[in-house]
């Protein structure tokens, strides 16, 4: 006698879950490289379930985030290409040059390494240490979150072997998120055109670096000549670095800031308990597209709402720095502005950093405030010159608030009155701008080069 079909997602689920631990799976392993957000190709898939079998011999529970670094450097090695002789000239030159003209515009430290040209495998490498660190929370908790629901989810009859296999099915869970990451930051390196192009320093706060293949892909179709996108591009990539450099608290503070609002975040439990209850292996989609789209991520609370407006203005105000900076050191190049508006367009439409940080940490950090901050600091520029413009970065207590993105003429004022010698009625803020921006003898600070 044959057994009758059974339509039952959930009679499909305990099956699965069975076949799976017990080492005799049946499942398809494109289902799961599709779980993964992996393409379905032969290689890739070999790849997963070897990673699959080490996790179920050597699982622990904890996520092994050297899958994510393979994943990547193996998706975009083949269309990766070396740095040659010509482009280490042409774009060291520009380096050259934008050193110079920003030294006539700014006055934050200069770095002490050589700016670098690397290629998209080597971005990878070296940025992929931060995008753990970044991504480590909120997979930490989907891991914990989809266990215990897994476990109240299922049969009385699995439930002692469901919770003796906890670590190991965090360490599956943990496998398939960190490939995933290697996916995004794939995509990713075919994207960015330097270390500081996502707003953040992914490399050392004292490295600058082009992407000289992203560079030349980016210039494509232009109508600009190579070398004043090159120029532009590493002017904007060098003050960024400067920036970093210069206010040495200014990394920690921001990532930890980031850090510290994904562990924040907690994980929808009843929409983890719906997916289990309708679970269908044959179709992973639904599983996958809540995973990677942030629907796990329940709305954020007053608090977590505070936090994004905290890290949103000062997102905003490196990148406003950096806007004006560039358009001061670039006045030289005929086409600065065509390139500048190439750079708006790009960001504007999401930029590279948007959908990594939505789907790895719930967060999207397009700066939304950029043009607010660009123009206080073009104002604070046009008032009291760049050495007292950039000065406001020594310390995170002097920096603009989001009140003054919304009224930047109050923040002039201060800073002007500060500057002609006056004594405006001071708070603790103000008093250690004052303190900053005079000398022992109370002249006023010189004026910008």
């Amino acid at each position: 006698m044959t057994d009758e079909p059974r339509d039952n997602p959930e009679d499909e689920f305990r099956d699965m879950l069975r076949e799976f631990l017990s080492g005799n799976s049946s499942v398809d392993p494109g289902q799961l490289a599709g779980a993964a957000g992996l393409p379905n190709d032969p290689a890739t898939i070999a790849a997963l379930v070897s990673q699959l079998q080490n996790a179920l011999r050597d699982g622990d529970g904890g996520i092994n985030w050297k899958l994510a670094l393979d994943q990547a450097t193996q998706t975009a090695a083949p269309a990766t290409l070396d740095v040659t002789d010509e482009q280490r000239a042409a774009m060291g030159q520009a380096f050259h040059i934008a050193a110079l003209w920003l030294n006539e515009v700014t006055y934050v430290t200069d770095i002490t390494t050589e700016p670098r040209l690397i290629s998209r495998t080597e971005w990878i490498r070296e940025t992929m240490p931060l995008w753990t660190q970044l991504a480590e929370p909120v997979a930490t908790s989907i891991a914990d979150s989809l266990t215990r629901v897994l476990t109240e989810q299922a049969p009385e009859e699995f439930q002692g072997m469901i919770a003796g296999a906890s670590q190991l099915m965090r360490s599956l869970g943990g496998t398939l998120f960190a490939m995933q990451l290697g996916q995004v930051v794939s995509q990713l390196s075919t994207e960015v055109v330097s270390g500081g192009d996502i707003g953040i320093p992914l490399l050392d706060e004292q490295q600058a670096a082009l992407i000289p293949q992203n560079v030349d892909e980016f210039g494509n179709g232009l109508d600009i000549p190579a070398d004043q996108v090159q120029i532009y591009l590493a002017i904007r990539e060098l003050a960024h670095a400067r920036l970093f450099k210069h206010s040495r608290w200014l990394r920690l503070h921001l990532i930890s800031s980031i850090t510290e609002y994904a562990r924040g975040i907690s994980i929808d439990t009843a929409r983890l308990e719906e997916l289990a209850e309708n679970f269908d292996p044959s179709n992973p989609e639904e599983l996958r597209q809540a995973v990677v789209s942030g629907a796990l991520i329940p709305e954020k609370n007053e608090a977590q709402l505070q936090a994004l407006g905290r890290l949103e203005t000062i997102l905003a105000l490196i990148e406003g720095w950096v806007d004006v900076v560039t358009a001061q050191a670039s006045e030289r190049l005929p086409k600065s502005d065509a390139v500048a508006e190439t750079v708006r367009r790009r960001r504007a439409s999401g930029g590279p950093a948007e959908s990594a940080f939505a789907t790895l940490v719930g967060l999207e950090l397009r700066p939304r405030r950029l043009r607010e901050a660009a123009a206080l600091w073009q104002a604070v520029t046009d008032a009291v010159g760049s050495e007292a413009r950039d000065a406001l970065w020594s310390h995170p207590d002097l920096l603009p608030t989001s009140d003054d993105l919304d009224d930047p003429q109050a923040l002039v004022a201060r800073l002007t009155i500060v500057a002609e010698g006056g004594e405006p009625e001071l708070d603790e803020m103000d008093q250690a701008l004052e303190d900053l921006l005079r000398d022992d003898g109370g002249e006023r600070p010189t004026e910008a080069r």
